[in-house]
């Protein structure tokens, strides 16, 4: 007769008979198979071995080619993998364990591309070009292009012999990870759509840290967030090419926030010819040249709520004769300038606070220990719409400077407070020469073009 306790009986026997059964054909399954079974491909099991003497290239390449058509993830346990030369399939899933997982570089070519891929992912891995020679053909360690999917998490980058991680058309997210030693720039990114850099440290790299560039002046929208960027060099020479922590060049609606950016050779973050740029509540310090710069053909650049601490000069908005206009620049701290830089300064020199130019509004800034300019508006006939009010001025070689060149536009200069400078507090200049009294005490002395007024000296 059935009843419970056969029935339970009979059930568990099935049971046992089937995960007995099961084992036994696992066994006979291959690699490709049984890792299905489990959800994911533990690379040793296909052949990829960590620690092996040879160039593991061939065994890695099949192991990805597999997971591609399988459209499976691929795990890689603990150990050095070197490998050269490997192109990456249209779907990437790879991963290993953070710091551990170490994928060599063994030279003769490059390490890691792909080319026209859905989709790619890559997490917990370390990539080490060893400081080893490239191709002319390849621009990084990882060089991805034409990405319609890209993730880059909590991986390290070091040792390239050209730039760390090099993107074209790639659009996702460079995340939690750190890259270092570049040979050029850690983070090269150009003709974005849609991509996200954030919460990486980029230090030690020879000519720049973070690059959102373009081919042509358009629309990128990449977010550059809560990154830790330092000690950046310009080993490429030039005047401002090279030896910026974070550097936008023509590339639109681009976000700049929340990152600590020191030690550059030139701008802790440098913007060219870069429109509808927001660079916000970053922290700059010990920039070789002038800390925070949009320059050339911009329209609309909001710097706002920034720290700049060591510089030559501190933030700069500036080359109307080149198209640049409209911007806000308020709320920033800027402190502890000084008269030298990377190279000879043109006329009017280091040590300006903040310099503007056209179409722009500077308010609620304080600047301290600025020792050639506290403020420079307009330079030459270039000016046009600047309103300069509710600033804080303290220790300054001359507190705010205007240009009265014929030609120059409407500036209102008010209600800013102007303490313990050595040279004037409001003085007009034609180029880099002082040729008014003190606009403070005298308002606009017949320059019709001003409005001096309700500011506070002492």
């Amino acid at each position: 007769m059935l009843n419970r306790r056969t029935l339970l009986a009979q059930t568990a026997g099935f049971a046992v008979m089937g995960l007995s059964l099961g084992k036994a054909a696992a066994k006979n399954l291959p690699g490709i198979e049984k890792a299905a079974m489990r959800g994911a491909i533990n690379a040793t099991e296909l052949g990829v071995r960590p620690g092996a003497l040879d160039d593991q290239s061939k065994a890695f390449t099949k192991l990805l080619r597999d997971a591609h058509d399988h459209d499976m993830p691929v795990f890689l346990p603990p150990g050095i993998y070197v490998v050269s030369n490997l192109s990456l399939p249209g779907r990437v899933r790879l991963s290993g364990v953070p710091g551990a997982s170490r994928i060599v570089y063994g030279g003769n070519g490059h390490l890691i591309m792909a080319e026209q891929a859905e989709r790619i992912e890559l997490s917990g891995l370390v990539f080490d070009g060893s400081n080893r020679w490239m191709g002319d053909y390849t621009q990084g360690l990882l060089d991805l292009r034409r990405i319609a999917h890209l993730v880059v998490d909590n991986c390290q980058i070091t040792g390239s012999g050209k730039n760390g991680l090099a993107l074209e058309h790639a659009s996702g997210r460079i995340e939690r990870s750190e890259i270092s030693g570049a040979a050029d720039a850690g983070i090269y990114s150009v003709e974005a759509d849609g991509l996200e850099i954030s919460g990486n440290s980029v230090s030690d790299c020879a000519n720049g840290g973070i690059l959102v560039h373009r081919w042509q002046a358009a629309e990128d929208g990449t977010i550059v967030s809560g990154n830790r960027v330092e000690r950046i060099q310009a080993r490429g020479g030039g005047t401002g090419q090279n030896g910026n922590g974070i550097n936008a060049f023509r590339a639109g609606n681009v976000i700049i926030s929340g990152n600590i950016v020191s030690d550059c050779a030139f701008s802790a973050i440098r913007a060219n010819s870069a429109s509808n740029l927001q660079i916000t509540g970053n922290t700059c310090s010990r920039s070789g040249e002038t800390a925070v710069y949009s320059e050339f053909s911009f329209e609309g650049a909001v710097i706002g709520n920034n720290i700049v601490d060591g510089a030559a000069n501190g933030i700069s908005i500036v080359n109307f004769n080149e198209g640049g206009r409209m911007g806000v620049c308020s709320g920033n701290i800027v402190r502890n300038l000084s008269t030298s830089g990377p190279y000879p300064a043109d006329a009017p020199g280091f040590g300006v606070g903040i310099s503007v130019e056209a179409d722009t509004t500077v308010s609620g800034n304080v600047v301290e220990n600025a020792p050639l300019y506290g403020m420079q508006i307009g330079w030459g006939p270039f000016m046009r719409n600047v309103v300069a009010t509710g600033n804080v001025i303290r220790k300054a070689g001359t507190g705010i400077v205007v240009t009265v060149v014929e030609g120059a536009g409407t500036a209102i200069i008010s209600d800013n407070v102007i303490d313990g400078v050595q040279n004037g507090a409001i003085v007009g200049q034609r180029w880099a020469e002082p040729v008014t009294g003190d606009f403070a005490a005298s308002g606009n002395a017949g320059y019709a073009h001003l409005t001096v007024e309700r500011n506070h000296v002492s």
